[in-house]
């Protein structure tokens, strides 16, 4: 019995002492250099970074007959608005100049016509024309963000230089003045009432007289929309 109590302690001894695990918060080793570090993905080229350049606009075809601007749209200058900032102006701070009224999301699969609304605002800007970007959240609940969050949206992504309002409804009982009056106007189909969906655009004439209105899915580099801007602008 002793010689049997003598060997099993011997075993035991010999066997290799359980170690520890290790603290949960240890910090793993870095891993071992693998050769050169990866560069930065070379940035994406394509239509959508093209029409960030103004040079890369098509030329302009021909427009739809423009509409007589009636007592009903010739409101919409007047109409109290607040800018994204919260500053309290109206349409008429921008009279004089050819306008393209539209009303944007950040989430929608026409966002990035953000980038070309931002071309045309560089390439006819100095000659009298802006964008003015009206954000809604009731077309598939595409802007859901903050006054703040669509500011910088709009700046990180498109760098938009032209003049964003608050966020409004533009349809409904709770549709905003200047879309119940711009919602009278038809375009070339012949369609007026209700906006269909993001980004549908009116272009008013500088001299506050003629209207045109696009579909959602006319972009702005469309030569017809191109060509709406350009009889728009202020006659010289």
């Amino acid at each position: 019995m002793r010689t049997l109590l003598l060997a099993a302690l011997l075993v035991a001894c010999s066997k290799p002492a359980k170690q520890d695990p290790a603290p949960s918060n240890t910090v793993p080793a870095a891993a071992a250099p693998t050769g050169v570090a990866k560069a930065d993905p070379a940035p994406i080229k394509g239509p959508t970074a093209d029409m960030f350049d103004p040079a890369k606009l098509p030329a302009a075809g021909t427009a739809p007959p423009a509409l007589a601007v009636t007592p009903e749209v010739d409101s919409i200058w007047n109409v109290p608005i607040k800018t994204l900032g919260g500053k309290p102006t109206t349409l008429a701070a921008y009279k004089g100049k050819a306008l393209m009224l539209v009303n944007v999301a950040s989430q929608c699969g026409n966002t990035p016509q953000y980038a070309t609304l931002e071309a045309l605002q560089k390439k006819y800007g100095a000659k009298g024309f802006t964008v003015v970007g009206f954000p809604c959240n009731q077309f598939g609940g595409q802007e859901p963000g903050s006054a703040a969050e669509i500011k910088t949206f709009c700046a990180m992504n498109y760098g938009i230089t032209f003049p964003i309002m608050e966020k409004i409804e533009v349809n409904g009982a709770g549709r905003h003045p200047i879309y119940k009056a711009l919602e009278t106007v038809k375009d070339a189909t012949g369609y007026g009432g209700d906006i269909r969906w993001n980004f549908e655009k009116f272009i008013v004439s500088a001299d506050g007289k003629q209207i045109t209105r696009f579909t959602p899915d006319q972009t702005p580099d469309d030569r017809s929309v191109i060509a709406a801007v350009e009889n728009a602008l202020p006659k010289s």
